[in-house]
């Protein structure tokens, strides 16, 4: 867990996934063939098939999305005080007295609250009050002019927290989706020379503001079939009806047959159901009604491709606390092997 820790604990939100990548890239190099980095910054490792085809191997694309949600610095005011512009779907509720860290000239840490009083002196109607994320700012207890020399406009903030291990579980913030980053460069390890297929693990960036890294990577890449890894929500918590829990943590990991990016191939959920069980390998079946993975632009790039989501679930998504079983991580990351080493039909 220690990877998946360093992963977690780093910052990187869209635009600005230079310091994932290069974890990535550096557990990377025994584990393949080729690594280039392409001009939106999404990081492309390539792990060559297996010798001895009479045919080129096909093309395998593993999009594992690097970046995370957070903010961009917008504005510093004659006092001091930061505002911020978000990057990502934020509920406002799990922003309230928040560490984060700006990445300026320097890393810098601050603070980060609603603007208005304290609920000490809080009229009873306004504790009832939501927040918009403009009505935020970060306190960085600097004085103005130091702040402008090392901190600007334009200078990414991510919220901190430890990365922590329950046991059977961890938690922690970005394990959307960190989780793929590192189910990806377990597979790529495992994989061996044992691959059947050309697999293109990518680092795609830009993720969570439209899904804007995947599309270019796979257009260039023009693989044969889209494997999109992602989290996906674990609603099995008080107050949620069994039937909206989506997936449920620590019984297997996800297959996905549809979100409101792209519905998946069922040639490739019946050829993953088919591996999961000869390999005896726990999963579940999800349906998420709304969200998406990459799986949506790569389905869609050039004249489209076959693509499927295997998600980790996760609960508490989009908060400093997504927690994962440790058995459905490494789960995602057996299913995946076991299929890539494998011949496979799809049809």
């Amino acid at each position: 867990m220690e990877l998946l820790k360093k992963l977690c604990e780093a910052s990187g939100v869209a635009g600005r996934e230079e310091r994932i990548r290069e974890i990535a890239k550096e557990n990377l190099q025994s584990n393949a063939d080729r690594i280039t980095v392409d001009t939106l910054g999404n990081l492309i490792a390539l792990k060559k098939a297996k010798s001895g085809g009479t045919e080129p191997a096909r093309k395998v694309m593993l999009a594992c999305h690097i970046d995370e949600i957070g903010f961009y610095v917008k504005h510093i005011d004659d006092k001091g005080f930061i505002r911020v512009v978000p990057l990502g779907g934020f509920d406002t509720r799990n922003l309230f007295a928040r560490r984060v860290l700006i990445q300026g000239k320097r890393d810098v840490i601050g603070i980060m609250n609603p603007c208005g009083r304290p609920i000490h002196t809080l009229k009873e109607e306004d504790k009832k009050k939501t927040y918009e994320v403009d009505e935020f700012f970060v306190d960085v207890f600097m004085k103005p002019d130091e702040i402008k020399e090392v901190i600007r406009v334009g200078d990414p903030v991510t919220l901190v927290q430890p990365f922590y291990d329950h046991g059977e579980v961890v938690s922690g913030k970005a394990m959307d989706n960190r989780v793929a980053v590192w189910v990806g460069l377990n597979v790529m390890k495992n994989l061996g020379t044992d691959s059947f297929f050309d697999v293109y693990m990518v680092g795609a960036v830009q993720e969570e503001v439209g899904t804007r890294g995947a599309g270019p990577s796979c257009f260039g890449l023009d693989p044969d079939i889209g494997i999109a890894i992602d989290v996906t929500l674990a609603c099995d918590t008080p107050g949620v009806e069994p039937d909206h829990a989506i997936t449920r943590m620590g019984e297997g990991v996800a297959i996905k047959i549809m979100d409101s990016h792209s519905i998946s191939h069922r040639g490739l959920v019946d050829s993953f159901i088919k591996t999961a069980e000869s390999n005896k390998i726990p999963f579940q079946m999800e349906v998420l009604p709304r969200g998406g993975t990459d799986a949506g632009p790569m389905q869609r790039t050039g004249i489209g491709r076959p693509v499927i989501t295997i998600s980790v679930p996760c609960r508490y998504v989009h908060t400093v606390v997504e927690s994962v079983h440790k058995k459905d991580l490494q789960g995602a990351v057996d299913l995946l092997t076991a299929w890539l080493k494998s011949p496979q039909e799809w049809s």
